[in-house]
């Protein structure tokens, strides 16, 4: 029992002396309470007079009455000094409330914004779709870019089969899971994207050891020595960086991605190991896999597939970037479950070593080969077509394909740099056929 209260004295101290630090100077913060204290005292002086006045006959609050009435403008009439009293006292608590929250959020403001317009901003975002986008490389990064500005509840399931440049070595060296791929999505997913991808994507060069290395790599491997884990290293970097969202590794399992691929001209496939060097190859993939075969996904994936409203896949090398996710058998097999609206985003431009002269349905079918047929609900696919880029390299709509419900084509590739996918084109269609499909309300609606 002793221990007991003396926990509570302790707590109850340590709680005032919180409450203390608000009056730390240089918070700018006193002189709003000030204003506070004085409203509500004029406030309590105004709805004293107005029930004293009522009472006046107790004598044992006659002498109270009369100090009161002396110090509040007796010569008024009740009515006329309860208003005054009463608004001045409302008047000053809600200047008080306001320059207590700008002085709160003040740091926290963009330039030029109002408190008003950024809270409300936040909540909308904050009460957004629950989006899952699978994928890999600047492709899902572009689509988490656009995504952040409709709502906060987004998930990356990121592959962890790349073993090429960076992420490759530290792999090699260090036998953690490959950070590339998440570091970019952790980048693209953060408030100060600006500063953040500088420094996450800053490679160093000319320094032994460090060559080729990117900070975000090295910031990634470092937190998981830290930490014990790669996975809480993520989590920890996505704290760190406040991004909106999160980002899982499809597994945590090392992984090899293994290829059989048809070399032109030649009637024998060659077997290839390693995600790096699928694409070296001038040739059709024809089947791709894992090594380990049917490695476990990361739980905390399956749940947020399980419980997603959006779920999306692409954009991003086919064979590289996306199908690996889907070689994880829990994953695919969540996918299939999930009642989810499934959209799948064709690439803008074709891929050499990988789909080159691949069409908008040979997308679709080769995608088909490893998560089922039907399983799609909507495929997106780009069909303007600029002459910045050669006519082979488009990834061009089907003729046959052209009418059906289940495609959706729209402008969609970036002005500035025509092979990729505008962030804030791409959000914005999949955001409509969301609320499209969700029934009549609309997201302007949610705005409002």
């Amino acid at each position: 029992m002793k221990r007991f209260l003396q926990s509570r004295h302790t707590r109850f101290w340590r709680n005032i002396q919180q409450t203390g630090r608000w009056l730390t100077p240089g918070l700018g913060v006193k002189r709003w309470f000030g204003l506070l204290l004085a409203g509500v005292t004029l406030l309590g002086v105004g709805l004293a007079i107005f029930l004293l006045d009522l009472y006046r006959t107790a004598p044992e609050i006659e002498w109270y009455i009369n100090l009161l009435a002396t110090a509040s403008l007796r010569f008024l009439p009740r009515p006329v000094r309860v208003l005054i009293f009463g608004g001045l006292g409302i008047s000053l608590i809600l200047w008080g409330i306001w320059g207590i929250n700008r002085s709160v959020l003040l740091p926290f403001l963009r330039p030029g914004s109002k408190v008003v317009d950024q809270l409300a901003e936040y909540r909308r975002r904050e009460r957004g779709p629950r989006v899952v986008a699978i994928g890999g490389g600047h492709g899902l990064a572009t689509l988490l870019r656009g995504l952040k500005e409709h709502t906060h509840n987004l998930t990356a399931v990121v592959s962890v089969a790349d073993d090429g440049g960076s992420s490759g070595e530290l792999r090699r060296s260090l036998g953690i899971l490959p950070p590339g791929d998440i570091r970019n999505c952790l980048a693209a997913l953060s408030k100060d994207e600006d500063l953040l991808t500088q420094l996450f994507q800053y490679r160093f060069s000319g320094t032994p050891g460090l060559d080729g290395h990117s900070f975000g790599n090295l910031f990634i491997t470092a937190l998981s020595e830290i930490t014990g884990s790669f996975e809480e290293a993520v989590a920890e970097s996505g704290r760190v960086l406040s991004v909106y969202g999160r980002v899982l590794p499809a597994t945590l399992h090392d992984v090899q991605l293994v290829a059989d691929v048809q070399i032109p001209h030649l009637t024998m496939e060659v077997r290839i190991a390693g995600e790096s060097r699928i694409p070296e190859f001038a040739g059709r993939v024809r089947r791709v896999w894992l090594q380990p075969d049917s490695p476990p996904a990361f739980p905390p994936v399956i749940q947020a597939i399980l419980a997603a409203d959006v779920l999306v896949i692409g954009p991003g090398s086919l064979y590289t970037s996306i199908v690996p996710n889907l070689l994880v058998p829990d994953l695919r097999a969540a996918v299939r479950a999930s009642r989810a609206l499934k959209i799948f985003v064709c690439n803008i431009v074709t891929q050499p070593g990988e789909t080159q002269n691949y069409t908008c349905r040979d997308h679709i079918e080769a995608l088909e080969e490893y998560i089922g047929k039907g399983v799609i609900d909507i495929t997106i696919c780009n069909d303007v077509y600029t002459p910045d880029i050669p006519p082979e390299r488009w990834v061009r709509v089907d003729e046959e394909l052209l009418g059906n419900s289940r495609l959706y084509c729209a402008d969609l590739a970036d002005k500035s740099h025509p092979w990729r996918h505008d962030p804030a084109k791409l959000a914005q269609v999949i955001m409509d056929l969301y609320y499209e499909r969700t029934g009549p309300l609309s997201e302007r609606a949610l705005k409002v």
